[in-house]
Protein backbone atom coordinates (compact mmCIF):
# COMPACT_ATOMS: atom_id res chain seq x y z
CA UNK A 1 0.00 0.00 0.00
CA UNK A 2 1.48 3.31 -1.03
CA UNK A 3 1.25 6.50 1.01
CA UNK A 4 0.55 7.01 4.67
CA UNK A 5 -2.66 7.99 6.40
CA UNK A 6 -2.58 9.87 9.69
CA UNK A 7 -4.41 8.16 12.54
CA UNK A 8 -4.74 10.51 15.50
CA UNK A 9 -5.82 8.87 18.74
CA UNK A 10 -7.18 10.79 21.73
CA UNK A 11 -6.66 8.64 24.79
CA UNK A 12 -5.94 8.53 28.52
CA UNK A 13 -3.75 5.78 30.02
CA UNK A 14 -6.23 5.15 32.86
CA UNK A 15 -9.16 4.69 30.45
CA UNK A 16 -10.05 0.99 30.19
CA UNK A 17 -11.97 1.54 26.95
CA UNK A 18 -8.79 3.10 25.50
CA UNK A 19 -6.83 -0.02 26.48
CA UNK A 20 -9.49 -2.24 24.88
CA UNK A 21 -9.67 -0.01 21.80
CA UNK A 22 -5.90 -0.09 21.32
CA UNK A 23 -5.92 -3.88 21.67
CA UNK A 24 -8.58 -4.17 18.95
CA UNK A 25 -6.63 -1.81 16.67
CA UNK A 26 -3.41 -3.74 17.29
CA UNK A 27 -5.11 -7.01 16.25
CA UNK A 28 -6.19 -5.46 12.96
CA UNK A 29 -2.77 -3.94 12.31
CA UNK A 30 -1.13 -7.31 12.93
CA UNK A 31 -3.41 -8.80 10.27
CA UNK A 32 -2.51 -6.00 7.85
CA UNK A 33 1.24 -5.39 8.17
CA UNK A 34 1.01 -3.24 5.03
CA UNK A 35 -1.48 -0.87 6.73
CA UNK A 36 -1.04 2.81 5.84
CA UNK A 37 -1.42 4.31 9.30
CA UNK A 38 0.99 6.79 10.82
CA UNK A 39 -0.21 6.86 14.43
CA UNK A 40 0.02 9.76 16.84
CA UNK A 41 -1.37 9.71 20.37
CA UNK A 42 -2.91 12.84 21.87
CA UNK A 43 -3.65 13.74 25.50
CA UNK A 44 -7.18 13.71 26.84
CA UNK A 45 -7.48 13.60 30.61
CA UNK A 46 -10.60 11.86 31.87
CA UNK A 47 -10.12 13.79 35.12
CA UNK A 48 -8.36 17.08 34.37
CA UNK A 49 -9.26 18.36 37.85
CA UNK A 50 -7.86 15.29 39.67
CA UNK A 51 -5.57 16.31 42.58
CA UNK A 52 -1.89 16.02 41.69
CA UNK A 53 -1.48 13.07 44.06
CA UNK A 54 -4.53 11.25 42.74
CA UNK A 55 -7.23 9.78 44.98
CA UNK A 56 -8.50 6.48 46.33
CA UNK A 57 -9.96 4.61 43.37
CA UNK A 58 -12.97 3.20 45.18
CA UNK A 59 -13.93 6.63 46.52
CA UNK A 60 -13.43 8.12 43.07
CA UNK A 61 -15.60 5.53 41.29
CA UNK A 62 -18.37 5.61 43.88
CA UNK A 63 -18.39 9.40 43.73
CA UNK A 64 -18.49 9.39 39.94
CA UNK A 65 -21.13 6.71 39.52
CA UNK A 66 -23.32 7.36 42.57
CA UNK A 67 -22.26 4.67 45.01
CA UNK A 68 -20.91 1.14 44.94
CA UNK A 69 -23.73 -0.38 42.91
CA UNK A 70 -23.51 2.38 40.34
CA UNK A 71 -19.77 1.80 39.98
CA UNK A 72 -20.25 -1.96 39.58
CA UNK A 73 -22.98 -1.45 36.98
CA UNK A 74 -20.86 1.05 35.02
CA UNK A 75 -17.87 -1.30 34.97
CA UNK A 76 -19.72 -4.51 34.08
CA UNK A 77 -19.51 -3.88 30.30
CA UNK A 78 -15.85 -2.87 30.66
CA UNK A 79 -15.03 -6.18 32.34
CA UNK A 80 -17.02 -8.10 29.70
CA UNK A 81 -15.31 -6.42 26.73
CA UNK A 82 -11.86 -6.67 28.32
CA UNK A 83 -12.31 -10.42 28.74
CA UNK A 84 -13.52 -10.76 25.14
CA UNK A 85 -10.40 -8.90 24.02
CA UNK A 86 -8.25 -11.34 26.01
CA UNK A 87 -7.11 -8.71 28.50
CA UNK A 88 -6.45 -9.55 32.13
CA UNK A 89 -7.25 -6.31 33.94
CA UNK A 90 -6.77 -6.39 37.70
CA UNK A 91 -9.45 -3.87 38.66
CA UNK A 92 -9.48 -5.10 42.26
CA UNK A 93 -5.77 -4.42 42.61
CA UNK A 94 -5.87 -0.79 41.46
CA UNK A 95 -5.82 1.28 44.65
CA UNK A 96 -5.49 4.79 43.27
CA UNK A 97 -6.87 6.83 40.38
CA UNK A 98 -3.92 9.05 39.44
CA UNK A 99 -3.68 12.44 37.84
CA UNK A 100 -2.41 11.55 34.34
CA UNK A 101 -0.76 14.84 33.34
CA UNK A 102 2.74 13.42 33.94
CA UNK A 103 1.89 10.18 32.12
CA UNK A 104 0.84 12.27 29.13
CA UNK A 105 4.11 14.20 29.37
CA UNK A 106 5.98 10.88 29.24
CA UNK A 107 4.00 9.84 26.14
CA UNK A 108 4.94 13.17 24.54
CA UNK A 109 8.64 12.77 25.32
CA UNK A 110 8.59 9.16 24.13
CA UNK A 111 7.09 10.39 20.86
CA UNK A 112 10.09 12.66 20.30
CA UNK A 113 12.24 9.52 20.45
CA UNK A 114 9.95 7.46 18.22
CA UNK A 115 8.67 5.36 21.12
CA UNK A 116 5.22 6.85 21.60
CA UNK A 117 3.07 3.78 20.98
CA UNK A 118 5.44 1.68 23.08
CA UNK A 119 5.01 4.18 25.92
CA UNK A 120 1.22 4.02 25.65
CA UNK A 121 1.36 0.21 25.77
CA UNK A 122 3.71 0.26 28.77
CA UNK A 123 1.47 2.67 30.68
CA UNK A 124 -1.65 0.57 30.04
CA UNK A 125 0.18 -2.54 31.23
CA UNK A 126 1.59 -0.80 34.30
CA UNK A 127 -1.80 0.52 35.38
CA UNK A 128 -4.26 -2.20 34.42
CA UNK A 129 -2.13 -5.35 34.74
CA UNK A 130 0.57 -4.47 37.27
CA UNK A 131 -1.67 -2.01 39.22
CA UNK A 132 1.13 0.52 39.53
CA UNK A 133 0.55 4.19 40.31
CA UNK A 134 1.31 5.86 36.97
CA UNK A 135 1.05 9.26 38.64
CA UNK A 136 4.20 8.48 40.63
CA UNK A 137 7.34 10.03 39.06
CA UNK A 138 9.46 7.04 40.13
CA UNK A 139 7.08 4.64 38.37
CA UNK A 140 7.11 6.81 35.24
CA UNK A 141 10.92 6.97 35.27
CA UNK A 142 11.05 3.18 35.57
CA UNK A 143 8.67 2.83 32.63
CA UNK A 144 10.87 5.24 30.64
CA UNK A 145 13.90 3.12 31.49
CA UNK A 146 12.08 0.05 30.16
CA UNK A 147 11.57 1.95 26.88
CA UNK A 148 15.32 2.61 26.70
CA UNK A 149 14.76 6.28 27.40
CA UNK A 150 17.11 8.12 29.78
CA UNK A 151 15.35 7.72 33.13
CA UNK A 152 17.50 10.40 34.80
CA UNK A 153 16.50 12.94 32.14
CA UNK A 154 12.83 11.95 32.48
CA UNK A 155 13.11 12.33 36.27
CA UNK A 156 14.49 15.86 35.89
CA UNK A 157 11.79 16.76 33.39
CA UNK A 158 9.07 15.43 35.69
CA UNK A 159 10.44 17.60 38.50
CA UNK A 160 9.94 20.63 36.25
CA UNK A 161 6.86 22.01 34.46
CA UNK A 162 8.30 21.07 31.06
CA UNK A 163 5.54 20.69 28.46
CA UNK A 164 2.79 20.61 31.11
CA UNK A 165 1.06 23.67 29.69
CA UNK A 166 1.37 22.25 26.16
CA UNK A 167 -0.38 19.05 27.28
CA UNK A 168 -3.18 21.07 28.88
CA UNK A 169 -3.62 23.14 25.70
CA UNK A 170 -3.72 20.05 23.47
CA UNK A 171 -6.26 18.46 25.79
CA UNK A 172 -8.39 21.62 25.67
CA UNK A 173 -8.07 21.76 21.88
CA UNK A 174 -9.52 18.25 21.55
CA UNK A 175 -12.50 19.27 23.68
CA UNK A 176 -12.98 22.41 21.57
CA UNK A 177 -13.03 20.16 18.48
CA UNK A 178 -15.97 18.32 20.01
CA UNK A 179 -14.23 15.29 21.49
CA UNK A 180 -16.15 14.36 24.63
CA UNK A 181 -14.98 10.82 25.33
CA UNK A 182 -12.05 8.53 24.65
CA UNK A 183 -10.81 6.68 22.81
CA UNK A 184 -11.53 8.81 19.76
CA UNK A 185 -9.74 7.92 16.54
CA UNK A 186 -9.48 10.47 13.72
CA UNK A 187 -8.66 9.02 10.30
CA UNK A 188 -6.87 11.30 7.82
CA UNK A 189 -7.82 14.39 9.81
CA UNK A 190 -11.44 14.05 8.69
CA UNK A 191 -13.29 10.99 9.93
CA UNK A 192 -13.86 10.60 13.68
CA UNK A 193 -14.28 7.06 14.96
CA UNK A 194 -15.35 7.11 18.63
CA UNK A 195 -15.12 4.24 21.06
CA UNK A 196 -13.37 0.87 21.37
CA UNK A 197 -14.21 -0.38 17.89
CA UNK A 198 -13.80 -4.08 17.05
CA UNK A 199 -10.87 -5.24 14.89
CA UNK A 200 -13.30 -5.94 12.03
CA UNK A 201 -14.09 -2.25 11.71
CA UNK A 202 -10.40 -1.48 11.28
CA UNK A 203 -10.16 -4.31 8.72
CA UNK A 204 -12.82 -2.49 6.69
CA UNK A 205 -11.20 0.93 7.09
CA UNK A 206 -7.84 -0.43 5.92
CA UNK A 207 -9.50 -2.17 2.96
CA UNK A 208 -11.33 1.03 1.97
CA UNK A 209 -8.11 3.05 2.18
CA UNK A 210 -6.34 0.46 0.04
CA UNK A 211 -9.11 0.57 -2.55
CA UNK A 212 -9.00 4.38 -2.57
CA UNK A 213 -5.22 4.36 -3.02
CA UNK A 214 -5.50 1.98 -5.95
CA UNK A 215 -8.19 4.16 -7.56
CA UNK A 216 -6.03 7.30 -7.36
Amino acid sequence: MTGTVKLDIMSDPICPWCYIGKTHLDRALERHPEHPFEIEWHPFQLNPDMPAGGMDRRAYLEGKFGGKQGALKAYAPVVEHAEKAGLKIDFAGIEKTPNTLDAHRLIHWAGIEGRQTAAVSALFKAYFVETRDIGDPEVLADIADGLEMDASVVTRLLQSDADAEDIRKRDAHSRQMGVTSVPTFIVAGRHAVPGAQPPELWDRVIAELAAGAEAD
